[in-house]
């Protein structure tokens, strides 16, 4: 017979459990807002600043390449300092770089600033995921991972909305503003659009004082008593116990350089794990993130409208992220991937038809955009997360991890560096002809190399690496 008082701490914590998931996954959110609140942007300082197709490409990618620095250094900060307090600084990264974006008096400043809030980014798509997979038993990890995508697409959504409104209200004639609310709500919406993004960073730096130093880091530095009442407040103390006693297993296990890993059979995951984490990005979905209203604009869709457009976008991402979260676990990894990709591609050689034949003025370009953004949504987007926490043995998944999250952000700073030059010298169709080719090979090593993960222990996973070797 269960007693009473057991299901009521299992519940308690399952609600704590989420509770720490949620706030770490906000490192997410600001992720997803800080991709996408560039988009509405763009036209406004491209104009201000008399910005060329190389100019326009820095002042995205400007930020990706902080992103590509945070993340190389996330590892070593996070073991010297602590998950938690690496993941503070992340958020006050963010938090500068949106009140300095918002006060930028010269191009110079404005492109620093977009750095110094890339930093925070890199270390957040770092940090985040791993905090909640090292807080996380290994029944439900899977999902609450996957709240670390989720909380990317709600970031992605917000930042629509927000571009949308501020837009709105500065075209507005009975809404008065007066001294710098003059500036920054009318001649320069710009700079409300990038300063809106102080709000959630703040509330993540606040929420995160709340939730405990990661179990693992605390063992690694000497603190398992910590450790212990942490994970029992997770799991029971009964299951602590034993993740304790695997936590110290792992930790007293010597790091090996990247040579040994691949001897030892880890080069395939690895392959996998980059090869996937880079083609995700070159996909084309961040060309529409950054660029939608651009891409639209130029296809007849007035500014306004074309913000409007990127919300519709922002909400099938939301949507079908939310169906991936409820399908991964019983569909698997594989189908997902599999239908996901080919849709993509299909999707993008369409959309290249149509704006070849230009037929751009009508509502198909937003179908097919709208199709595209539901196949990554359920796919690419929350399955390469929950990949990259699964596929890696015990022993060198934070360094694996950290590998592959860098290997997406170069995918990210190509795209946003040289998708205006695409969109200039191949034009739209050949743009996303090209990104359809680009993802062709994430299909190929899906189908041959990628092993279905779904309801298998991590060990029976790195044994089928270990037996499938380069």
């Amino acid at each position: 017979m269960v007693d009473i008082r057991d299901r009521d701490s299992s519940h308690n914590n399952l609600f704590y459990l989420i509770t720490l998931s949620v706030i770490a996954a906000l490192g997410g959110f600001l992720f997803g807002y800080d991709t996408a609140v560039i988009s509405g942007t763009l036209s406004f300082v491209k104009a201000q600043f008399n910005l060329g197709a190389v100019a326009e490409g820095w002042y995205v990618s400007s930020a990706l390449v902080g992103c590509i620095i945070g993340v190389s250094g996330a590892g070593f900060l996070s073991d010297r300092f602590g998950r938690k307090h690496t993941l503070i600084w992340a958020g006050i990264l963010f938090s500068i770089s949106a009140i300095g974006c918002a006060l930028a008096p010269s191009h110079p400043l404005l492109i620093i600033y977009r750095m110094i809030g890339g930093l925070g980014v890199g270390i957040a798509s770092m940090l985040s995921p791993l905090y909640i997979s090292e807080i996380s038993p290994p029944r439900i990890r899977g999902r609450l991972v996957s709240l670390y995508q989720f909380a990317i697409t709600l970031g992605i959504l917000s930042a629509y909305f927000v571009n949308a409104w501020i837009q709105g209200i500065s075209q507005n004639p009975d809404i008065h503003f007066h001294g710098y609310f003059q500036l920054i709500f009318r001649n320069e919406v710009w700079r409300a659009m990038l300063g809106s993004e102080s709000i959630p960073a703040i509330t993540f730096c606040l929420l995160l004082l709340i939730i405990p130093e990661s179990p693992r880091w605390l063992t690694l530095k000497g603190r398992p008593d910590k450790a212990l009442s942490v994970l029992s407040r997770v799991s029971g103390p009964t299951v602590a116990a034993r993740e304790i006693d695997l936590i110290t297993e792992t930790i007293n296990q010597s790091r090996i350089s990247l040579a040994t890993m691949i001897r030892m059979g880890y080069g395939l995951p690895l392959i996998i794990g980059m090869s996937l984490a880079f083609l995700t990005q070159v996909s084309g979905i961040n060309a529409i993130i950054y660029y939608g209203p651009k891409i639209l604009n130029e296809a007849g869709l007035k500014l306004s409208d074309a913000l409007g457009g990127q919300v519709i976008i922002g909400i099938i991402n939301v949507i079908f992220t939310l169906i991936a979260i409820w399908k991964i676990d019983r569909l698997g990894r594989r189908p997902l991937l599999l239908f996901g990709v080919s849709g993509i591609i299909l999707f993008l050689i369409v959309i290249g038809f149509l704006f070849f034949f230009q037929v751009t003025h009508g509502i198909w370009l937003m179908v097919f955009i709208l199709l595209f953004i539901a196949c990554f949504a359920f796919s690419y987007g929350p399955v390469i997360w929950v990949l990259l926490s699964e596929i890696y043995p015990t022993q060198i998944r934070g360094r694996a991890m950290s590998i592959a999250t860098l290997t997406l952000w170069l995918g990210t700073t190509f795209i946003g560096q040289m998708t205006p030059w695409f969109l200039v010298h191949l034009k739209p169709y050949g743009t996303f002809w090209l990104f359809a080719l680009m993802t062709l090979p994430a299909l190929v090593i899906t189908i041959r190399l990628l092993p279905e993960t779904k309801g298998k222990s991590l060990e029976e996973i790195e044994q089928f690496f270990k037996i499938k070797k380069l």
